[in-house]
């Protein structure tokens, strides 16, 4: 079993944990194991029936996409089938061994620097070997996750200040967030050259997460790479508004403002279907099926979850699988496949009271609808002025994929859906 590509060009990624245990049975489309990638953790399931033999990477360390993370065999097959897999497959194995005792003279001379920095058999790169023990500034040493590593390196933590609560005292991620939790990230040292006038102290250094640094990159490149075009729209929402109240009064399963948006956005690509599209490096792929992603915010970052085939469920089965999404993109448990797809966004920030506002496109989707708050605002209806609830929506467009007329035909023909949403209880 090797480290798929769970993110796209992705070359690594972390065995976050094991799902089953050695020697343990799993079916077909059983989860094993899970992977943690930048935005998501994502269960690896098992191809077939068959037993977990043994596993080649440990909980927390990083694993290069392709390599091998577990011995899989099947009833019958024992310890020499195992060994020859392995043997097949190129991996070495480092030998358990115990930790060194440090010699004698440790005690009465700081340890050399050349020592402190030679590499140990059990920091060889392969799959299974131990986690690389790093020196303290004490002469003793710590053992420290490849993960956990990772964290306090970004967050400027010394280890050695670090209590670990793993396995004989490792080091491990949960060990390194109580600490930054508990504000013992060591001061910023880089920014204080490039911020002269700011005095010590006034100011925090929050260090980036994986997440973070996904969001920006992706985003930047979008803004950058993709010919952005913007339409706007004050749609009158009064009729739209009443339906949802009415409908949430007796049906089973409330909806939200959201997924009646969702639904009509369905609805515009079943009217302009030339608009459900992407843009690729050889053609413009048309889709059949509408997949929406729904921005959600949540304690890390931002994640868009796709709502897949909304053009086939009914608004009941659309508010359970909407709210499902939300609440497992919120608890950290989203799988990969569910936030990559779709050739549409939907992200609403009404409930703030944002009254309209663009949206970046999340590649390699070709369009992104912003949705405002409802507010009662002054409007001219049959010649007379009236107040009525108006909300503003702005879609952002990729250029190279949908032309402005093309646009234009789908905004309006969402505009009309949502004024006149009856048809929803068809």
């Amino acid at each position: 079993m090797r480290m798929p590509e769970v993110l796209a060009n992705a070359t690594e990624a972390i065995i976050a944990k094991w799902l089953i245990a050695e020697g343990e049975s799993f079916t077909d489309g059983q989860a094993i194991a899970e992977v943690e990638t930048e935005k998501a953790l994502v269960e690896v399931p098992g191809e077939g029936d068959g037993v977990l033999g043994r596993y080649l990477a440990k909980e927390g360390s990083h694993v290069q996409v392709g390599a091998p993370i577990a011995v899989l065999t099947t009833q019958g097959e024992g310890a020499a089938e195992i060994e020859k897999a392995i043997a097949d497959a190129g991996v070495s194995l480092a030998p358990a061994a115990p930790e060194p005792t440090p010699a004698p003279a440790a005690t009465t001379a700081a340890p050399a620097p050349a020592a402190a920095a030679a590499p140990t058999p059990a920091a060889a790169p392969t799959p299974a070997a131990a986690p690389t023990p790093s020196a303290s500034l004490h002469g003793t040493r710590l053992f420290l996750s490849p993960l956990a590593r990772r964290l306090a390196k970004e967050s400027g933590l010394d280890p050695a200040q670090i209590q670990g609560t793993g396995p004989d005292g490792r080091i491990v991620r949960r060990d390194v967030q109580a600490a930054i939790a508990k504000g013992g990230v060591a001061p910023a040292k880089a920014a204080a050259p490039t911020l002269p006038n700011i005095p010590a102290g006034s100011f925090t250094d929050i260090p980036h997460s994986g997440m973070r640094k996904a969001i920006a990159r992706r985003l930047t490149e979008s803004k950058s790479s993709v010919p952005h075009f913007y339409l706007s729209a004050p749609v009158l929402a009064d009729d739209f508004l009443n339906f949802r109240k009415k409908y949430n009064d007796w049906a089973p399963k409330k909806v939200s403002v959201t997924d009646l948006i969702l639904k009509t956005v369905a609805a515009a690509f079943s009217d302009v279907p030339a608009a459900n599209c992407i843009w690729t490096d050889t053609a413009v792929r048309q889709f059949a099926d509408v997949d929406v992603s729904v921005a959600v915010a949540t304690d890390n970052g931002l994640l868009t979850p796709v709502v897949r085939g909304i053009n086939h469920l009914n608004l009941e089965q659309l508010g359970a699988v909407t709210e499902d999404l939300i609440a497992r993109a919120r608890a950290g448990r989203l799988k990969q496949n569910e936030i990559e797809g779709g050739s549409f966004s939907v992200t609403n920030l009404g409930m703030y009271g944002t009254d309209e506002f663009s949206a970046i496109l999340n590649p390699p989707q070709s369009a992104i609808l912003a949705v405002g708050a409802a507010k009662q605002k002054p409007v001219v209806i049959d010649g007379e002025i009236k107040v009525a609830s108006v909300i503003n929506f702005t879609l952002s467009v990729d250029h190279r994929a949908i032309d402005g007329a093309l646009a234009a035909e789908w905004l309006e023909a969402f505009v009309k859906r949502l004024e006149n949403p009856f048809w929803l209880a068809i």
